[in-house]
């Protein structure tokens, strides 16, 4: 079995039980919220949650096997396989959470497949670094290093100034955030993989700063996008996370292997058309569905208007109304 049939077998099997963590997380957190402070607030009682952590777990399972598939596979194989993820999400939540799936959302996950398939058909064979040394070598070029300092950048400013006024809001500042950073943590990952594997080859990595700095990196990285996923699945349907994330993160993480790893040196120009083309097909399937899923119900926010009869003041700030009369005695 050639490394690239490894990676995608195990890339399927990450997106089954990624989908499936979503919507076990959902439930916990809603279940949470309806008992404690949401996270979508900044609470944390979804911790005491017995689903959420099984979806936590599931998650868990999905991203070792998908940490073990770009070991294997270049990242323009693996992280497309993600929409399959969105499939399993859309029909799960159909199903348990109530977020019905239109006719058109069915297109959207035919697409998302046809894409998956041109995709895993085209894929490049990827030359493996010998040597945590070289992966450092090709972490440090300029060109990545610009990436890394923008995409910091873009995330601070979405921490500190966009979160507080427009995160409850607008579902791509969770999102921007969870995206930037996975992409920082798929190149990290897949690192740390490479090291493992030349390792249990007999060529140790271990004693080399390079890899535990790919060790930390990782870490802060996963732990900064399960804090603001949850709050975007808290905050936003679920059906809307999953595609809308998986957008953002699938272009950003081809973006940045593409450019630290060189995922299409040495292909053909029509082999990187095909690639092209059958990503577009999985984005055009998730914005089709991401377009006909009906979003959940929310409370809104905003000032509570009022009114009092028998006198001339009268505001009408939002759609609340609520009816004051008093009566004299």
């Amino acid at each position: 079995m050639s490394d690239n049939a490894k990676g995608l077998i195990l890339a399927v099997a990450s997106s089954v039980f990624i989908g499936t963590s979503f919507i076990l997380k959902k439930k916990g957190l809603k279940q949470a919220g309806s008992t404690g402070t949401r996270a979508g607030v900044g609470g944390y009682t979804y911790l005491l949650e017995p689903l959420w952590w099984a979806g936590m777990v599931t998650m868990i399972v999905g991203e070792v096997a998908n940490f073990v598939a770009y070991v294997y596979a270049p990242a323009v194989l693996v992280t497309p396989l993600g929409a399959l993820s969105i499939i399993i999400s859309a029909v799960l939540a159909h199903f348990l959470l109530k977020e019905r799936l239109q006719k058109m959302g069915v297109v959207g996950c035919v697409s998302c497949i046809v894409g998956s398939v041109i995709i895993v058909i085209h894929a490049p064979q990827e030359h493996t670094p010998s040597s945590v040394q070289e992966i450092w070598i090709l972490a440090t070029q300029p060109a990545f290093l610009i990436y890394v300092v923008a995409s910091l950048s873009i995330v601070l400013a979405f921490i500190l100034h966009f979160e507080p006024r427009c995160g409850q809001t607008n579902i791509l500042i969770y999102l921007g955030i969870c995206s930037l950073m996975g992409s920082l943590t798929v190149v990290s990952i897949k690192a740390i993989g490479i090291a493992i594997k030349l390792t249990l080859e007999g060529v140790s990595q271990i004693a080399y700063p390079q890899t535990w700095f790919f060790f930390t990196v990782a870490v802060i990285c996963v732990i900064t996008q399960l804090n603001y996923l949850n709050k975007a699945l808290d905050t936003f349907d679920a059906a809307i996370v999953s595609p809308v994330y998986y957008v953002m993160f699938t272009t950003l993480t081809i973006i940045a292997s593409a450019i630290m790893f060189k995922d299409w040196s040495g292909q053909t120009v029509s082999s990187i058309a095909s690639e092209i083309c059958g990503f577009l097909t999985v984005l055009s399937g998730t914005i089709i569905l991401h377009a006909t899923r009906e979003q959940e119900p929310r409370p809104a926010l905003g000032t509570v208007t009022w009114y009092v009869s028998g006198d001339s003041v009268k505001s009408f700030e939002d759609e609340h109304l609520i009816t004051i009369r008093n009566s004299e005695e």
